[in-house]
C-alpha cells in the first residue's frame, strides 16, 4: 500500500514523492494542466476503473495499511499537504506552515474547508485523528508511522497519556507538531494518509462509520455514493471541497474484478477507463503486444515484491534455512521471463532509489551454497528432513507463476515438494498477521523514500515474520536521534546488512508499475511510489 509509498540521505532538499538517486526528482507528471478548456469544467465527465484485488481492507485513513485502502481513501480525503498535479508536494488544508530552526516544531495554519457534511475542518480534527490512530485501542498497523511525534511512541505503547503526544491544537486554524527527533522527510509522511484527518463526530457515531456512504464523512475531493460490496465502489466530486475548481470528474467508479482477462476486455469494450497498476493487473500474456502497440505505460516504483519467512516455525526458525532458501531462488529468470516488464532482480530488501548496498546481499540461483546451508542448518536444527512447506499468496495471475516458478526452483535444488495454497487478498492478510503460514507472500511499497520505511517494517505490527533482533533493534533507534546525515547512513546501512543476514524476508523483484488508459483520460497522478490519485483527472470524451 502500502505503501508503500521521501527522502534520502541527499534529499534534505526534495519535496516531492518521486526520487532518483540524489538527483533532482522525477514526478509522475500528467499529460496536461487540469481545467484548461473551460468546457471541461462543465461537461460531467465520468472515470471507471478497477480494484483487481477485491473488497478493500478498509477505507479508513487510519487503519489503511495497503494502496488499494489508501488509495480509496485518499479520493475521499485531504491533508495539510498533497501533490499536486505535477506531482509536487504543496499545501493543502494548510494554507502555509513554518518550520523551527532545530527541526523539531512545524507550526500549520489551515485553510477555510469543510468536511462533506457541511462542518467546519480545524486543527482539532487533525489532533484528534493523530492520537486515533496512535491509540493502543485503535490497534492501527500504521501507529508507527506516527512515533515521529513526540511521545508518539511512548503513547502507543500506553506509556504517556494523549496530552502528551507531540500535536496540539492551539485553536480551530493552528496545529502545532512537535517531533521526537528531527525528521527531513515529515512534510511527506505528512501528505500520507496515515495523517489524514477524520471528523470526530462520525468516527464515534459508530464502528462501521466507513463502511457505509452516509456514515463516511471525508474532506476530499469526492464523497461516497455507493458501494456495492465486492462489485463496486462509486464517487461523485465533493461540492463542499475547498478545491473543488481543481476537481473534474463529476463521477469516480472503482470496479472490483479480480480476473485480469476480464478487466482487460473490459477496457477494449471501452467499459473501463484504465486498467493495470497500480489498482488492477494485465494479463501477462497480453503485455507484450500491449506493449508493441504503444499502448502500455510503465513506471518504475519504490517497492519490493518478497515472500516472509514465519521464524516462529520450524524450519525458518533456523537463519541457515532461510539463507538457504532465498540463496536458492533464481531472480533473473523470474524477472525476464515470469514477471511483467522485465521488472529488476532483488538482492537486498531496498529498492534501488535508497539502496545501502547497491550491489545486494544475495547469490542469485546459487544452488550450490544453498544446498550447503541447508545441510548445516539442518544440522543446527536437529533436523533429518524437513516439515511440510506451504507457500500463501493472494489470488493474482502473476502471484501464482511466481509460487509455481519457486516451488518448481526448490524442487530441484533441494528435492522437496512444496505445496501452494492461495487466498482471497483480505484473508491471506489475515492470516498472515495471525501467522497461518510459513511462507507468504508479501510486499511493501515505501510510504517515503528512506530506508528506514523499509526496515522498520521488521519491527512491530507490520512484522509478520516475527522474527527480532536486539542490535537491529537498537540501530534503528540510533539512527532516529542521528543529525549527521552521513553518521546515520552507516547505522542504516549496519541494520539493513543485519536483516539481510538474518533473512526474515525472501527479495525476489522491484516493482514496476504499467497499464493502459483510454486516450481521453488525462491527469491522473502515479507517484513514484505507488500510489494513484485521481483529484486532477479528466476524461474528456
Amino acid at each position: 500500500m502500502k505503501k508503500l509509498k521521501n527522502l534520502s540521505f541527499c534529499a534534505v532538499l526534495l519535496t516531492s514523492l518521486v526520487f532518483a538517486g540524489c538527483g533532482t526528482p522525477q514526478a509522475g507528471t500528467p499529460e496536461k494542466a487540469p481545467g484548461a478548456q473551460e468546457e471541461q469544467k462543465s461537461a460531467p465527465q465520468t472515470m471507471q476503473v478497477n480494484l483487481n484485488t477485491g473488497e478493500p481492507n478498509t477505507i479508513d485513513p487510519g487503519l489503511a495499511e495497503d494502496i488499494p485502502s489508501m488509495s480509496v481513501a485518499r479520493a475521499a480525503f485531504d491533508g495539510l499537504l498533497r501533490l499536486n498535479a505535477k506531482g509536487e508536494l504543496k499545501e493543502a488544508v494548510a494554507e502555509k506552515y513554518e518550520v523551527s530552526a532545530d527541526g523539531l516544531t512545524y507550526t500549520f495554519h489551515l485553510r477555510d474547508s469543510k468536511w462533506s457534511n457541511g462542518d467546519p475542518v480545524t486543527a482539532h480534527d487533525f489532533e484528534y485523528a493523530w492520537k486515533r490512530v496512535l491509540d493502543p485501542e485503535t490497534a492501527s498497523g500504521y501507529a508507527y508511522q506516527l512515533y515521529y511525534l513526540k511521545n508518539g511512541e511512548a503513547f502507543n505503547a500506553k506509556k504517556a497519556k494523549a496530552d502528551d503526544v507531540g500535536v496540539k491544537a492551539t485553536d480551530d486554524k493552528t496545529l502545532v507538531v512537535t517531533l521526537e527527533n528531527p525528521a527531513p522527510f515529515f512534510p511527506e509522511l505528512v501528505a500520507s494518509v496515515t495523517y489524514f484527518p477524520v471528523n470526530k463526530k462520525a468516527v464515534e457515531a459508530g464502528k462501521d462509520w466507513a463502511a457505509k456512504p452516509e456514515t463516511y464523512i471525508g474532506n476530499g475531493p469526492f464523497v461516497l455514493k455507493k458501494w456495492e460490496h465486492k462489485s463496486l465502489i462509486e464517487f461523485a466530486k465533493n461540492d463542499s471541497y475547498w478545491d473543488k475548481d481543481a476537481v473534474q470528474l463529476s463521477t469516480l467508479t472503482i470496479n472490483m474484478i479480480e480476473d485480469a482477462n476480464t478487466e482487460l476486455s473490459m477496457f477494449e469494450k471501452g467499459d473501463l477507463d484504465w486498467a493495470g497498476s497500480p489498482l488492477g493487473d494485465l494479463p501477462l500474456d497480453a503485455l507484450d503486444s500491449l506493449k508493441n502497440s504503444g499502448k502500455m505505460q510503465s513506471q518504475a516504483t519504490a517497492g519490493t515484491y518478497w515472500y516472509i519467512f514465519n521464524t516462529t516455525q520450524k524450519p525458518f526458525d533456523n537463519k541457515k534455512i532461510r539463507q538457504a532458501f532465498a540463496t536458492a531462488v533464481n531472480r533473473k529468470e523470474i524477472s525476464e521471463n515470469v514477471v511483467p516488464f522485465k521488472s529488476t532482480p532483488a538482492l537486498g530488501i531496498l529498492p534501488p532509489t535508497m539502496a545501502l548496498n547497491p550491489d545486494g546481499y544475495i547469490k542469485d540461483g546459487d544452488v550450490e551454497t544453498a544446498k550447503k546451508l541447508l545441510a548445516e542448518g539442518m544440522k543446527e536444527a536437529g533436523l533429518t528432513q524437513l516439515p511440510e512447506l506451504t507457500i500463501a499468496y493472494n489470488t493474482t495471475e502473476v502471484n501464482q507463476r511466481i509460487a509455481t516458478v519457486i516451488q518448481d526452483q526448490w524442487r530441484k535444488a533441494f528435492g522437496i515438494e512444496v505445496k501452494l495454497v492461495n487466498k482471497e487478498n483480505k484473508v491471506h492478510r489475515e492470516q498472515m498477521k495471525e501467522g497461518n503460514f510459513t511462507i507468504g507472500r508479501a510486499s511493501w511499497i515505501g510510504d517515503f523514500n528512506d530506508p528506514i520505511n523499509f526496515l522498520e517494517v521488521f519491527k512491530g505490527g507490520l512484522n509478520t515474520s516475527k522474527w527480532e533482533n536486539k542490535e537491529f533493534l537498537d540501530l534503528l533507534a540510533q539512527s532516529a536521534k542521528e543529525g549527521d546525515l552521513a553518521k546515520r547512513k552507516e547505522i542504516l546501512q549496519k541494520a539493513d546488512a543485519i536483516v539481510m543476514d538474518e533473512m526474515p524476508a525472501l527479495p525476489i523483484y522491484y516493482f514496476t508499475y504499467a497499464w493502459v488508459k483510454q486516450d481521453s483520460v488525462k491527469d491522473v497522478v502515479v507517484d513514484a511510489l505507488g500510489f494513484i490519485d485521481f483529484k486532477y483527472a479528466s476524461n474528456v470524451k
